[in-house]
């Protein structure tokens, strides 16, 4: 089973978004936090994370790249509950139990999508605006010499 992770390849991420991503999160496309955006809203540093941010699952901030990584049973339904939970805190989900199948949805979509590709790829996400709303475009890098476990922990923090 596969799920992607923050890279930081260099100090960019730091310049462009609000609240950069640490490398090695859990993440996911967050398209999600764009759903009723217009031009408006894209300005400074909001722009970049709309543009070309990934959404890490634990802290909630943007990077650039994600690397396809192994996850298990139990990291998934940590994450499963963990991004649940922040539908409920910070995007105003009713409940937990309101909020846990849409977090399985995200996370599985992103899942999926990793599922296509060799662990160890760089993927990119590019989005813009349509009349249809916010639509997205990935791309991928194959894996170089290095394993992303060079830059991505696995495993807790502890």
């Amino acid at each position: 089973m596969k799920l992607a992770r923050t890279l930081r390849l260099d100090i960019s991420d730091e310049n462009v978004y609000e609240q950069p991503a640490p490398s090695g999160e859990w993440a996911i496309s967050g398209g999600f936090e764009f759903s009723n955006w217009t031009e408006a809203d894209l300005k400074g540093k909001a722009r970049q994370a709309f543009t070309n941010g990934w959404y890490s699952i634990e802290s909630g901030g943007r990077a650039s790249f994600v690397g396809v990584c192994n996850i298990t049973e139990a990291e998934l339904e940590q994450l499963q509950q963990t991004l649940a939970q922040t539908f409920v805190e910070v995007y105003g989900a009713p409940d937990i139990d309101a909020a846990y199948p849409v977090a399985c949805e995200e996370i599985d979509q992103m899942r999926n999508m990793c599922e296509d590709f060799e662990e160890n790829t760089l993927l990119m996400v590019s989005r813009s605006l349509t009349e249809l709303g916010v639509e997205e475009t990935y791309r991928s890098r194959a894996p170089q010499d290095a394993s992303l476990e060079a830059f991505a922990v696995h495993g807790g923090y502890e």
